[in-house]
Formats: C-alpha cells, sequence, structure tokens
C-alpha cells in the first residue's frame, strides 16, 4: 500500500516539493539579486508561516512562483496513462447521462434560445416631444364633451343633495382609474338662500329682491343714496377730492372690476351705512331682472373658523372673521337700479356717466334720496366634501402638483363649476391612459382635488388648506385651478407666481388656438410684451390667492374669456346655452385648449429631473419696489417727516443679497450634474422654498392670512409700506412714522430671510450673500 500510495503522489505531484534561487538583475553595487521561489501550491500559507518580512529583507527582488520541469520519461508515461483514464471516465458519465433522458417524462420548455422574445431596453422617462404630442392626441373634444353632458347639473350648490351626488361620481371615475380616492369632510356656515331681503327708496319698497349675498348682517340701514361708480379705492379718492362725504350714506356700485367683498369693505372704512351693488349693461349682457348672488367676506374659508380648519371635533371657542363686515349689503337687479338711479339728484359727474342704463343720468345723489336696506340672511351649518385622487411618481413620489376645479354652484353653474369639473376628470384619465398604455413616467405626483362651497369664498379649498397646513409644506410644487377656464373666446389671461411666467409663455407657445390651428396662443394673444398682455394681477375672488399668499405655493390659474362683456357669473344666466353664445359655438374646443394648457404645465413641473421655476423673475420685482420706497423716503426725509436716522442700507443690503443668491443658484444649476437625482433634490428643494419664505413670519395667520410680502394684503406687504409713506406724505391720521419703522424692519428680515433659504444650507452663507 505504502508503494501504490507512493507512486500515485508522483503521478500528481512530480517531485518533491523545494525552493531555487535564480539572479533576476544586478544591483548598482553590482551585487547578484537572489529571488527565493515556492513551488507548491500552497505557498502562501508557508509564506506567512515563515515570515515574509525577514525574507523581503534579505532579497531586494520580488518573488515568482516557478515550476521544476525536470521529469523522467517513467513518470511521464504515468501522467499520460492517468489522463487517458480520466477522459474515459468522463465519456462513460456523460453516455450514461445522456442515455438516461429517455426514461423520463417530456417537459415543456423552449427548443432554443431564439423562440424567447427579447424585450429591448425602454428609457424610464419620455422625451418631452413625445409626451407633449401625446396629451395633444389623447385629450380629445368628443370625450370632454361627453364629459361635460355627465357633470351637467341643474343644482348642485354646495352641502345639497345635488352636490355630495357629483362629489360620488367623482369618486367612482377616480376608483375606476386605480387613483386612490379618499374624501375629506367640514361642517362649515353658509347662507344657502335669503328670500326675505327688502330694498325701498323714498320708503317704497323697489321690485323684488332675489339676490342676496353670503355674509352681510341680517340688519337694516338707510341713508342718502351715493353713487361711487365701481367702488375702488379711487373711485372714494375721486368722491373726497369732490368734498363729498361717504359716511351715513347708502352706496350704489356696479358690479365688475373688483369683488363684492372690497367694495363693501372700501364703503365701510369711509363709515357708510350699508352697500347697493347692480350689473349695468355696460358690463353685463343679461335680463333685467337676473339677480346677482355672491358673497362679502374679505377672506377665504369659513369666516367662523378664521385660520383653522372646520373639523367637526375642533374645539375652538366661537370665533369670527376680520374680514366680515358690519354693515349690511345686497345686490339689486338692473331694473331695481335704473327705477332708483332715474330718480336721484344731485352733482353730476362725466367720468362716471359711461353706463347704459335707460333714462339714468347717473348723478351722485342728493340728501333727499334715502334708501332703505333690510337684510334677513340666516348661517346654516352644511356639511361639504372634497374629493382627491392620485397617480403617485416614479421618482420623487412625496412631490406633487395640485390641479384642482370648484364643484359646486347656484343653478346649472356650467362655466363656474361644470367645465372645470369636467376638465379635471378628463385630465385624469387622459394622464393615467398615458401611463398605462404609452409608458409615461412622471417624477413627481400628481393630486386631483374637487373642491365644494367655492361660491362662498373656496370654502373647501381654504379649509382644507387650514387643515394640512403642515404637511403641505415643501410637498405641493403648484397648484393649477381650472375654476372658470372658458368664459369667452376673445383674449386669454392668466394670473400666477412669477417662479411659473417663464413656463406658462412657453406652454402658450405649444397650444395651438382653438379658432385658427396654424396660431398658438401666444401667437394669437400676445403683444410686444407678453406679460403686459397676458398676466394680471391675482385676485381674492380667484382660489389660488389663498395656495400662493397664505400657504407660499407657486400657483397659477388662466381663462379664455370676453374682451367685451363680462360673463355672468353669480347668476343662475350660467348655463351652457349662454357659454355657447360668449364663445361663439367652440365651448368644447376651448375647453380642450384649456386642458391642453393645464395637463402641459402640470407634466412639465413633474417630468423634468429640475423644476422650472424661475427664481430670477422675484429679482425685477423686489428690485422696483425697494426703488420706490427709497425715493420717497429721501423725500419724506428732506421735508423732514422722516427721521435721518432712518437708513435704506438694510433693504438694498436684503434687495442685494436675494439677487446674488438668485444668481448663484442659477449658476449652481448650469454647473451641476442634472442626471444626479440626489443634486436635482437638494437643488429643488431651495427652489420650491421662494414662496414659502416670502411670507412674513412676523404675522399671525388667525390676523391675516394672506401673508406673501409681495403678492398678499395687509400692513407686512411692501405695497402698504408705499401706501404708509403716502399717508405719511399727506399727513393722514392714519399715518404712524414708528409703525411704519417697525413695518420697514420687518419686510427687510423677510426678504433677506428668503434670500438666506435660496443660498443654501447654512455652511454657505458666510460671506455668500
Amino acid at each position: 500500500m505504502d508503494q501504490a500510495r507512493t507512486t500515485i503522489s508522483k503521478i500528481f505531484n512530480g517531485e518533491p516539493r523545494s525552493y531555487t534561487r535564480f539572479n533576476l538583475t544586478q544591483n548598482m553595487e553590482g551585487e547578484n539579486s537572489q529571488v527565493e521561489m515556492k513551488l507548491s501550491s500552497d505557498m502562501g500559507e508557508e509564506v506567512e508561516a515563515n515570515g515574509v518580512g525577514e525574507n523581503m529583507k534579505q532579497h531586494n527582488g520580488p518573488y515568482y512562483p516557478s515550476k521544476l520541469s525536470h521529469r523522467s520519461p517513467r513518470n511521464i508515461c504515468c501522467i499520460v496513462i492517468g489522463i487517458l483514464l480520466l477522459f474515459i471516465s468522463g465519456y462513460l458519465i456523460g453516455y450514461l447521462s445522456h442515455g438516461g433522458k429517455n426514461n423520463r417524462k417530456d417537459v415543456t420548455c423552449p427548443d432554443t434560445v431564439e423562440n424567447i422574445p427579447e424585450i429591448p431596453d425602454a428609457p424610464l422617462f419620455m422625451d418631452w416631444s413625445d409626451i407633449r404630442a401625446l396629451l395633444k392626441k389623447t385629450l380629445t373634444a368628443s370625450n370632454i364633451k361627453n364629459t361635460l353632458r355627465e357633470f351637467s347639473s341643474a343644482n348642485h350648490q354646495a352641502g345639497t343633495s345635488g352636490d355630495e351626488q357629483l362629489a360620488n361620481n367623482i369618486v367612482e371615475k377616480f376608483k375606476a382609474l386605480r387613483m386612490t380616492p379618499w374624501t375629506d369632510e367640514h361642517y362649515v356656515k353658509i347662507v344657502p338662500s335669503s328670500p326675505n331681503n327688502r330694498v325701498l327708496f323714498r320708503g317704497n319698497a323697489v321690485g323684488s329682491t332675489e339676490g342676496f349675498l353670503a355674509y352681510s348682517p341680517a340688519r337694516t340701514a338707510e341713508g342718502p343714496a351715493l353713487y361711487a361708480h365701481y367702488g375702488r379705492p379711487e373711485d372714494f379718492r375721486r368722491l373726497k377730492d369732490m368734498k363729498i362725504n361717504v359716511n351715513g350714506t347708502v352706496v350704489l356700485v356696479r358690479a365688475g372690476k373688483i369683488g363684492f367683498a372690497e367694495k363693501v369693505a372700501n364703503a365701510e372704512r369711509l363709515k357708510a351705512s350699508a352697500v347697493l351693488i347692480y350689473p349695468d349693461l355696460v358690463d353685463y349682457k343679461i335680463n333685467y331682472d337676473t339677480a346677482l348672488f355672491g358673497h362679502v367676506h374679505l377672506g377665504t374659508g369659513d369666516p367662523y373658523t378664521p385660520g383653522f380648519p372646520s373639523f367637526n371635533h375642533t374645539q375652538f371657542p366661537p370665533a369670527r372673521s376680520s374680514g366680515l363686515p358690519n354693515i349690511p349689503a345686497q345686490t339689486i337687479t338692473i331694473r331695481q337700479a335704473t327705477e332708483i338711479m332715474k330718480k336721484m339728484g344731485g352733482e353730476f359727474s362725466h367720468d362716471w356717466s359711461d353706463g347704459l342704463l335707460r333714462d339714468v343720468d347717473y348723478k351722485l345723489g342728493a340728501s333727499g334720496d334715502v334708501i332703505t336696506v333690510e337684510v334677513n340672511n340666516v348661517l346654516t351649518e352644511k356639511k361639504i366634501h372634497n374629493v382627491f385622487g392620485v397617480i403617485k411618481g416614479y421618482v420623487d413620489e412625496d412631490q406633487y402638483v395640485l390641479i384642482g376645479a370648484q364643484r359646486d354652484a347656484r343653478g346649472s353653474g356650467y362655466a363656474t363649476s361644470t367645465v372645470g369639473t369636467s376638465l379635471l376628470v378628463e385630465l385624469a384619465k387622459t394622464i393615467t391612459n398615458m401611463i398605462k398604455n404609452d409608458g409615461l413616467r412622471p417624477k413627481r405626483s400628481i393630486v386631483f382635488a374637487s373642491w365644494s362651497a367655492g361660491e362662498f369664498g373656496h370654502i373647501g379649498a381654504t379649509e382644507w388648506l387650514e387643515g394640512y397646513l403642515t404637511s403641505l409644506n415643501m410637498k405641493v410644487v403648484s397648484y393649477i385651478n381650472l375654476d372658470g377656464v372658458v368664459s369667452g373666446s376673445e383674449s386669454f389671461k392668466a394670473s400666477a407666481s412669477p417662479l411659473l411666467y417663464d413656463l406658462i409663455e412657453s406652454t402658450m407657445k405649444q397650444v395651438s388656438f382653438p379658432g385658427d390651428e396654424t396660431k398658438s396662443l401666444h401667437e394669437q394673444f400676445s403683444a410686444s410684451n407678453w406679460e403686459n398682455s397676458i398676466i394680471e394681477p391675482m385676485g381674492l375672488s380667484d382660489c389660488i390667492y389663498t395656495f400662493q399668499t397664505f400657504t407660499g405655493v407657486p400657483s397659477f390659474s388662466f381663462r379664455f374669456t370676453s374682451s367685451s362683456k363680462q360673463y355672468p357669473y353669480g347668476t343662475l344666466e350660467d348655463t351652457e346655452k349662454n357659454l355657447d353664445l360668449y364663445t361663439f359655438d367652440k365651448t368644447v374646443k376651448l375647453a380642450k385648449a384649456a386642458g391642453e394648457v393645464a395637463g402641459l404645465v402640470a407634466l412639465r413641473l413633474v417630468h423634468d429631473h429640475l423644476i422650472r421655476l424661475n427664481v430670477e423673475k422675484y429679482t425685477n420685482i423686489i428690485r422696483n419696489y425697494v426703488s420706490q420706497i427709497r425715493s420717497k423716503v429721501e423725500t419724506l426725509q428732506g421735508s423732514g417727516r422722516l427721521p435721518n436716522n432712518l437708513t435704506m442700507l438694510w433693504l438694498l443690503s436684503a434687495q442685494g443679497s436675494y439677487d446674488r443668491a438668485a444668481s448663484a443658484l442659477v449658476t449652481s444649476i448650469h454647473n451641476s450634474d442634472l442626471g444626479d437625482l440626489e443634486q436635482c433634490r437638494i437643488l429643488n428643494g431651495r427652489i420650491m422654498r421662494v414662496d414659502g419664505t416670502l411670507l412674513s413670519p412676523f404675522v399671525s395667520p388667525l390676523e391675516n392670512p394672506f401673508r406673501h410680502i409681495l403678492l398678499g394684503s395687509g400692513e407686512h406687504t411692501l405695497e402698504a409700506l408705499l401706501d404708509h409713506l403716502n399717508a405719511i406724505k399727506e399727513g393722514l391720521e392714519s399715518a404712524n412714522v414708528d409703525q411704519f419703522r417697525s413695518q420697514f424692519a420687518l419686510a427687510t428680515w423677510t426678504i433677506q430671510g428668503c434670500a438666506n433659504t435660496l443660498a443654501g444650507e447654512v455652511w454657505d452663507l458666510d460671506n455668500q450673500i
């Protein structure tokens, strides 16, 4: 056995293990460099055991493994025989294995690799040009027409069964699209009707008063009539210049130009006793007996839960919004206004005589023209529902664009709510189908929201914002509003955060004008100055005002509208038939174009790695305000009305900080790898915070929710600083130098805080801005 074991060992291992040394090269001193070689396969273990360190000290050259080739003919023969034996053994094993297959059951499998179809790797994200073409193709006029018919309703006022039925229909639509729908409910106070209001002129009742203004106090007031044109601040200044006192009068104003609530607030500020609002034929093309409906809350949301949500379990004590009026207000018809105004005396105003009431000279009124206004509004608590659905993003799921539309209306409300609600559903369906059938992969999510109680001051939307404000911070990329997107065809208007201006303009270049497919919306409606032609200031009556100035979310609303007559919003004449008249029977085509505008803006914001918000747009706005403030301050210091120790240095420094921070961010974007998702997320975080950091942190949302210092309202805004400087110049009672200095300082720090946030992390701020 020992001899056999030795023979086998020699066959496979050859000679015994040994070392050899050989000369590799000569060193510089002429000595031979020796290298010790290990021939066995377990060289590593022995080297470790024998101490490589010592060996390396003795030998300067590197180690190379080598194998001796000294073998005898007998050994070679043994090796050949061994190899042959191994080969024969392998062949026999393979043959037996192959032969055994005949005894096995057949198994279904592909015969060859070629029979398996190869699926090419598709790009995760589509090109923008493909998305744009796909949206235009998928969002069809026929589908929109069918949805308009489905959601048309004669009665869906907030909190009614008709409103709830529409909400349920939307939930079912979102379920069918697998959009994980959910609802939230609020208990709010509204004025659903008020049939017993009256207006008397010189002691006699004037016609039938069917319209009403929600949130007007229920009381009776009287006083001499005073015609005040549209009830704007400049109109009341005109009366002041004419030495006419507003105190104690019943102010009669036209509808339009500004909201009902603003008209009433302007009159109350000058101690008027009541306000009457009528539609003039120069502005409206409606019947003589058509009633107007609206509200007079100078704010949004439920005015009896100001600044906090109206959930049923809310334990706040009874509260009242500071935006509620203390004087009664009432709407009257064209016929009622004509009957009153043709009998009024007083001075004649040439500038305000452009109205079209028959036999009316538009006199300002005399002391004997006494009007009595009796309002009997009754508040009613109603449960309302908001409906939501979501299309989740594939990268940044926690960031989303919000698209919303008002669902409720008094009467048909075709332009007010039906068109917007139908587009909301159709956009959800279109984008879902693009994902399912065409490979669209949005990076961020899109949330679709159907709001209730929009007729009473965007209550549903505002209450939701108040309830989820903390979780919405840094989540919502933008809000796109679909309310009233079609009310005519002669012009195109938009309101938005300046951050969105560039995106809106580029979108208008990509959507065809329904009246002439060879032209884009930009070519049809934009003059030499795009912003002056298209952009108009945000109004309190627009839902985006709350999103923009209360939450700091960059927001966008737009509309195709008439350039001659105002559409009869807030009347029972808001019907499909009348909307077709205002659009020259292009309602569906205009709705499709509106859907493309909203869809392209939303998809662009969820498609690109870098969110398309231009932070440099605020640079000129801030600079213009600061320039005006500086000019007025220096003038008042020269006249001694402001102290010389009031310096502009820090406001100028804050303005410069924003300029540099915005410019530095743009430079960082150009120098960044936009394919790096984490880098884009960091940059997007800085971009998304801009509007939010322009909300004054020094103002309580309970006292003034519209805290945006550039777009909001209140004493904290830069516009209010200019007004205060004018008051100081004119020596008005409202002027207070110490109060101005406080407002001035807080506005300065708000701008500086925005610049700091835009600049980046705290360790990047030193000497950067």
